[in-house]
């Protein structure tokens, strides 16, 4: 009986992956349009255009809006293994494999003795909650290099360093994996990946790390956290401006520079709880380096002064990751983390313009979807911290007379 349950839970699993991806592909090939901005215009003019500059042995060192690490130039560059599509098809067929790679996983992993099919559920669910934004950034090729080095986890320490090294290399975040690993072996073989590919990126293609200096001048993103201040702040005579700006659509103006500045300190604060947390955090288990790596990017997600929609894809494959692991108590944050999609999807892109008005509209999205988010990664804070860091001893009671009568004959 347990074993026909299984079959169809799988079943389903995969039916409803299928269909869902389906949709997504007939979105992002506009047999549908979906409402709103086009989300896929980013990979047939920015990432093109990239592709064409890339293609000559240099990066795109006058475009502001390249903020990656070099690695990135590969996963830019992968159209080229399919020569037979133009570059946004072919672009959209990798995303999709890419998905069907990151399902692999969590199935061949949730079909263990000591995992379950939980994780891979959430998967299935939380990209086509982001619409076609998830298959329009190579943000999900990212995802599954990092779901795979989470996977291998403490079964094959050198291949998660080498992963988790070179997803840092291909958008910096998967560095974050590494928070709650105690091996000494991934960190070296991290270092050893990230070492050789900076190497090799800096001897072979000029401007390899221009991106580090392309960020300096950023404001802050309509959809980040501290946005919700200047939403507000627009009904009440604020001075500033809404632009397109680095790539993204952002806040200028007075006081801006301050909110960026709060962001960072958010920033700077999470990282020091995460510290303080590996510091006193005495229990591991083998779910904890998910766990530990979900919290971390929430944290920082969350905190920063840009919360791109792309970003929730990160969020969906580290949570399905730890609801892998039977012992993993992530269920309320991940369950948070699909809402959040769902609204994300709401405010961008289908009402993407009510979000640049600061209407009520947009206001009220953002903040229910950012407030998922921050209620979220303190859920997450939270289970987290209980379950590796030991309570404190509660001090024994002063010794006291078993009965009255002693007390009296000793005086």
């Amino acid at each position: 009986m347990e074993t026909t349950g299984a079959r169809r839970s799988l079943t389903g699993l995969l039916l409803t992956w299928g269909v869902t991806r389906l949709l997504l592909l007939l979105v992002v090939f506009k047999v549908y349009v979906f409402p709103g901005p086009d989300v896929t215009s980013d990979v047939s003019v920015i990432y093109q255009d990239w592709y064409n500059v890339l293609r000559t042995g240099t990066f795109p060192l006058d475009d502001v809006t390249w903020q990656y690490p070099p690695a990135a130039a590969l996963a830019i560059l992968s159209p080229a293994l399919l020569p037979s599509l133009d570059y946004t098809s072919a672009f959209f067929v990798l995303a999709f494999l890419a998905d069907l790679v990151v399902l692999a996983l969590l199935v061949y992993a949730g079909r263990r003795p000591d995992k379950r099919l939980r994780g891979a559920w959430v998967w299935v669910a939380g990209v086509p909650l982001l619409g076609p934004t998830g298959y329009a950034r190579y943000d999900v090729m990212v995802t599954a290099v990092a779901v795979a080095a989470l996977l291998a986890g403490s079964r094959h320490p050198r291949l998660m360093g080498a992963l988790a090294g070179f997803g840092a290399m291909l958008k910096v975040w998967p560095a974050l994996l590494l928070l709650g690993v105690r091996t000494r072996r991934v960190w070296a073989a991290a270092a050893v990946t990230v070492s050789g590919l900076a190497a090799l990126f800096a001897v072979t293609m000029p401007g390899a790390f221009a991106f580090l200096t392309f960020q300096r001048d950023r404001g802050t993103e309509v959809e980040s956290l501290g946005s919700l201040v200047f939403h507000v702040a627009r009904h009440h005579g604020w001075g500033g401006e809404v632009q397109l700006n680095y790539g993204s659509v952002e806040f200028l103006g007075p006081w801006v520079t301050i909110v960026s500045t709060a962001a960072l300190a958010l920033t700077g604060m999470a990282f020091g709880w995460l510290l303080l947390w590996r510091l006193l955090a005495t229990r591991f288990e083998a779910h904890t380096m998910a766990d530990t790596a979900f919290v971390a990017v929430l944290m920082f997600t969350t905190t920063s002064r840009v919360i791109s929609p792309q970003y929730l894809v990160w969020l969906v494959g580290l949570a399905a990751v730890c609801l892998c692991f039977r012992a993993s108590r992530m269920g309320v944050p991940a369950v948070l983390v699909l809402a959040a999609c769902f609204v994300t999807v709401l405010e961008f892109p289908l009402w993407f313009a009510h979000v640049v008005a600061s209407d009520p509209l947009g206001v009220t999205l953002l903040a229910v979807r950012n407030g998922l988010l921050v209620l979220a990664g303190i859920a997450a804070a939270r289970v987290l911290w209980r379950a590796t860091v030991p309570k404190p001893a509660a001090p024994l009671p002063p010794d006291e007379p078993a009965h009255p009568q002693e007390a009296s004959a000793s005086s």
